[in-house]
C-alpha cells in the first residue's frame, strides 16, 4: 500500500494537500513540529508525526514510499531560517528519502529558482536556497518532480493551469489550493518524474498543462 509523507503538513499548501490525499483514500504521514496543528483533520488514514526540521527527522520516512516537501521558513523569517529550512532541511529530506528507498519525491520550489541572480536582493537568499535544494534532489538519484509555482494567492482554486510562463508579471500567479491539486496530480503520475515544471493559473486542465 502506498504511503505519502508530507513534510510541512501544517503549512497552508501542506495541509490542503494532506486533506486532498485523504479525500482520495490515500494513506498519509504528516510531519509537523506540533501535532495539535493538525487536530482539525480527522482520518484513520492519517498518521501525524512530530519532528524538528532543524534536527534529525529521518524517523518520519519509515514505511513511506512517496514524499512531498512543502515546508518553508516563511516570509517573516530571516536568511538564517531560509538556509536552515529551505536549503538544509530540504537537502536532508532528499538524503533520508534516498536511504528509505522512496519511489517518488515531489519538491515544492519557486519560480526564479532556476536563476537566482535575476531575483531582487530581498529574494536572492530564498531563491539560492531553493536552487541548491533542487540541484541536490536532481543529482541524488531519487525519482523526483520539482514544482516551481508562481506567486501564491490565498483564493479559491481556479481549476485552470499553465506551465508556460506568462508574459506579464501580474499573471505569474497561482492559488495555493491549485498548487495542492497539482501536487496530488503529480503523485499519481509516475510518467512526470525526473522533470521540473513552473506552474501558474491558466486555461488548461492539469492533464493538458502537464502533457
Amino acid at each position: 500500500m502506498s504511503k505519502t509523507l508530507i513534510i510541512g503538513a501544517s503549512g497552508q499548501i501542506g495541509k490542503m494537500t494532506t486533506q486532498k490525499l485523504l479525500d482520495n483514500g490515500e494513506t498519509v504521514v504528516g510531519l509537523v513540529r506540533d501535532k495539535s496543528k493538525l487536530n482539525d483533520i480527522k482520518s484513520d488514514k492519517l498518521d501525524v508525526v512530530e519532528g524538528d526540521l532543524e534536527q534529525d527527522f529521518s524517523h518520519a520516512f519509515k514505511g513511506c514510499d512517496k514524499v512531498i516537501f512543502a515546508a518553508g521558513s516563511g516570509g517573516s523569517t530571516g536568511a538564517d531560517k531560509t538556509m536552515l529550512i529551505d536549503l538544509w532541511a530540504a537537502c536532508k529530506a532528499v538524503d533520508y528519502a534516498k536511504a528509505a528507498n522512496v519511489s517518488q519525491f515531489v519538491m515544492v520550489s519557486s519560480i526564479g529558482a532556476d536563476d537566482p541572480s535575476q531575483g531582487s536582493d530581498k529574494m536572492k537568499p530564498y531563491l539560492v536556497a531553493k536552487h541548491m535544494a533542487d540541484e541536490h534532489l536532481i543529482n541524488s538519484g531519487v525519482a523526483y518532480t520539482i514544482l516551481r509555482p508562481g506567486s501564491l494567492k490565498d483564493e479559491d482554486a481556479k481549476g485552470g493551469f499553465q506551465t508556460a510562463k506568462p508574459h506579464s508579471k501580474d499573471k505569474m500567479i497561482i492559488t495555493r489550493e491549485d498548487v495542492a491539486d497539482a501536487l496530488v496530480y503529480l503523485l499519481s503520475n509516475q510518467n512526470l518524474t525526473n522533470k521540473t515544471y513552473e506552474l501558474f493559473n491558466g486555461d488548461h486542465s492539469l492533464e493538458q498543462a502537464f502533457a
